[in-house]
């Protein structure tokens, strides 16, 4: 029987002004997002649509969660294979199209993934960690990843080549 997981976020939207949505510049965007006893998420609207640049957008957190959810699937399949991961890092890209009418959607994420692993890292059988050897785990990951799986627009995973401590 399939599991079912539920996740639940409250959020207030702080942008009122004291006059609310009399017009389409008198309100902010700005809003928090809160879940558990996690830290507040201080949200707005991406800087092109009157959001403030120093708070996190739905688009920012849409990219983010992709990158997140392929690296913590990558840190769960190098595990179980027996490859030792010192660092991991992702330099990942969003593109959106907007069209006149004011209607977007994502076209792709691309993921530039680098990971790290000590200089004599070899698998269980001895076999050398190499690029190969992660380009394996990407795309497993990728298969895996929830959010990637749940999207309608490509994600591609573009690794840098394999960083060796």
């Amino acid at each position: 029987m399939p599991q079912l997981h539920t996740y639940t976020v409250d959020l207030n939207w702080t942008g009122a002004r004291g006059h609310g949505t009399t017009s389409y510049t008198s309100y902010g965007r700005d809003h928090e997002v809160r879940a558990g006893e996690r830290p507040v998420l201080l949200g707005t609207s991406d800087p092109h649509f009157r959001g403030s640049p120093d708070r996190w957008s739905p688009e920012d957190l849409l990219v983010t969660s992709l990158s997140q959810c392929q690296m913590m699937w990558l840190l769960h399949l190098a595990a179980r294979d027996g490859v030792a991961v010192l660092g991991y890092s992702d330099r990942a890209t969003g593109t959106m199209r907007v069209s006149g009418a004011s209607q977007g959607q994502f076209q792709e994420v691309v993921l530039h993934p680098r990971v790290v692993v000590a200089a004599d890292a070899t698998l269980p059988d001895g076999t050398p960690v190499d690029d190969e050897v992660l380009a394996h785990l990407h795309r497993e990951a990728a298969e895996h990843c929830f959010i990637m799986r749940s999207v309608n627009f490509a994600v591609r995973v573009q690794p840098t080549p394999l960083v060796r401590a």
